[in-house]
């Protein structure tokens, strides 16, 4: 289901279309704790987004609320979890991007984004950085794509694995900057960052909270970031619009998503509560320190931009005529 309009429809028909079960009819929501399932590992940016928010969230609900980390499989795993759960409210899943928009267009997916979930708010936008290594001697994009036509196979640069926004965020930059380059595909961004703050691997693309602290102290040089503005925690770094570069305005998002055919009432309860944690001054300090932008729109907002982002990543796919092995 690539049609823009097809994905929308899909998705509002999940969310308009909530009615609320019989056996959903009786104690008011909620009455017992929420778990949400996140689809990495414990300790990382992913975790720590959603982990920093379960303690107010859970006062302002009423109720304890649970992380249950399930990582693997592009974060089909934690997914599937969800979508076979009750449409009660109980199990939601902290979604993002690569697993939702962007890995089904390269990998059977045991879910359809646009059917099995009920979009209640996204939580953040982080946009991307691409780094490089000092050795690379290159200070900005129009550098990049000198130094890309004389390295055999292009410029190399690395991931937190094929098939995610990052990965796909360096094959759009190549096709609209002409930049030649080579993705080096690993499995999670931290040995990636490793490799290049080693000088192994002489380029990088990934969210700005993973390589500020490298660009800070000088093992990395920072060319541009790929949101439609600066980082706040960069702010001396230009945007790729900024270097010459348009079209490509990418960030990486994370989101809560609830069940199909969860009841309406309480995907807007849930988001209303949500949006009010993320507003709280200590939240906003948080997420803003840590490189995130704070978010909390609506349903339908979330839905209609996961609509176009799946349409998007697919139409990068096509072009780039990206597959994996």
């Amino acid at each position: 289901m690539t049609d823009r309009r097809t994905f929308g429809a899909a998705l509002a028909a999940s969310l308009l279309g909530a009615t609320a079960p019989a056996w959903a009819q009786g104690a008011a929501y909620p009455h017992r704790p929420i778990r949400i399932v996140v689809p990495f590992a414990p300790g990382g940016g992913g975790d720590a987004v959603v982990r920093s928010i379960v303690e107010r969230l859970g006062e302002r609900l009423g109720t304890q609320v649970i992380i249950e980390n399930r990582p693997g499989a592009s974060g089909y795993i934690g997914a599937q979890v969800v979508t076979s759960a009750a449409p009660d409210g109980y199990t939601l899943l902290m979604g993002f991007d690569g697993s939702l928009v962007v890995a089904p267009h390269l990998i059977k997916a045991p879910f359809d984004t646009a059917v099995d979930f009920a979009p209640v708010t996204k939580l953040n936008d982080a946009a991307l950085v691409i780094a490089v290594h000092p050795s690379l001697n290159a200070k900005t994009v129009k550098d990049l794509i000198e130094i890309s036509k004389h390295r055999p196979g292009g410029l190399e640069f690395g991931s937190a694995g094929a098939g995610t926004t990052t990965h796909l965020a360096g094959e759009l930059l190549a096709l609209r900057s002409g930049m030649k380059a080579k993705h080096i595909p690993y499995k999670g961004g931290g040995q990636a960052v490793v490799d290049v703050a080693s000088g192994q691997l002489p380029m990088i693309i990934t969210v700005v909270p993973t390589l500020a602290p490298f660009i800070r102290d000088g093992r990395l040089t920072a060319i541009a970031v790929t949101g439609a503005r600066r980082a706040a925690i960069l702010p001396d770094v230009p945007t790729l619009a900024e270097a010459g570069v348009p079209d490509v305005d990418v960030t990486s998002w994370y989101g809560i998503l609830a069940p199909a055919r969860t009841p309406q009432s309480i995907v807007e309860r849930l988001q209303k509560d949500i949006a009010a944690v993320l507003q709280l001054p200590e939240i906003r300090e948080r997420y803003l320190k840590g490189g995130f932008e704070p978010v909390g729109n609506t349903p339908e907002e979330f839905a209609r931009q996961i609509a176009a982002d799946h349409t998007r990543w697919g139409r990068v796919v096509r072009e780039a005529d990206i597959r994996l092995e």
